[in-house]
């Protein structure tokens, strides 16, 4: 139970990471989102397949293209995560893209769990719930809010696909070569998908939006999903979705940290609400 909570706490951390690089890149002006996509998926591709090699070296092609069908899907849901996001956060505020996000994810996979017949305690409804307003709160625009559809949509199908993709993780049996696999086919779904749709007057890479990139994707993307799919045949639908609110509060801390951004009581206040409501919604009691 340690190593799993052990596990757990590092891979929302990487999530958390992955939204900070992106930040640092991205509105940095070092690198168009849709580089940034194309070089983080990339990167962990490579890096998890080299890992691959080294841990399982003759038996590595047998599980790279074993359950091929899994394989798609998982890559199928990834490609539509990552370009979802890229594209919606071209014309959506920060705070509430990610509050689409997340409240599509969780939706998803709750949604998921009455499906698969998963026992949903009080206790837990009540996390979410409590979770959920917290992020409202600290997410939602102040004053007049736009809503573009075209970027709401996109943000929308992102946690939808992202929920997918988390789903399809209860059934990993090696999730280094696994996750490899899955990144190999989203990556040439996002190389396809903006060769087709390229973006308006992209931003010129430098070396410090390359540079970001590559962490994000060799890092905190390719590690980071792949010990998320070791812990999630451990946790149900509804927890690991539960789980996923903390990230929000978690980048907005990793921001004030590395980029400088303002800490204030609201944000103290609203992530208290949200990491109280899941652990509240996680911490059955005996």
């Amino acid at each position: 139970m340690l190593r799993l909570s052990i596990a757990a706490v590092l891979t929302l951390i990487a999530f958390a990471s992955n939204s900070v690089l992106n930040r640092m890149a991205v509105a940095g002006g070092h690198i168009s989102v849709g580089d940034f996509a194309i070089w983080r998926v990339s990167a962990g591709a490579v890096v998890l397949i080299l890992i691959s090699l080294i841990l399982r070296k003759g038996e590595v092609v047998n599980i790279l293209f074993s359950s091929p069908k899994l394989r798609v899907c998982g890559g199928i849901c990834l490609a539509t995560y990552m370009l979802g996001f890229s594209f919606a956060y071209l014309e959506l505020d920060a705070g509430l893209g990610t509050l689409l996000l997340f409240g599509s994810v969780q939706l998803t996979m709750f949604g998921a769990s009455i499906l698969l017949r998963e026992v949903l305690t009080m206790r837990r409804i009540l996390g979410s719930v409590i979770a959920l307003s917290g992020l409202i709160w600290l997410l939602l625009p102040e004053g007049k809010i736009t809503l573009p559809f075209n970027a709401v949509l996109s943000m929308i199908i992102a946690g939808i696909g992202w929920g997918g993709y988390s789903l399809l993780g209860r059934q990993a049996k090696d999730p280094i070569p696994e996750t490899a696999m899955n990144f190999c086919v989203a990556l040439i779904i996002c190389a396809t998908a903006l060769f087709l749709f390229p973006q308006p007057s992209p931003t010129l890479t430098d070396s410090t939006g390359l540079t970001l990139a590559i962490i994000s994707g060799a890092i905190t993307s390719g590690c980071g999903y792949s010990l998320w799919y070791t812990i999630l045949p451990h946790l149900g639908a509804s927890r690991a979705g539960l789980a996923q609110l903390s990230v929000p509060p978690l980048a907005i801390f990793g921001g004030i940290i590395l980029l400088n951004e303002t800490l204030t009581l609201h944000l103290v206040l609203a992530s208290l609400v949200v990491i109280g409501g899941v652990a509240y919604g996680l911490l059955e009691k005996k």
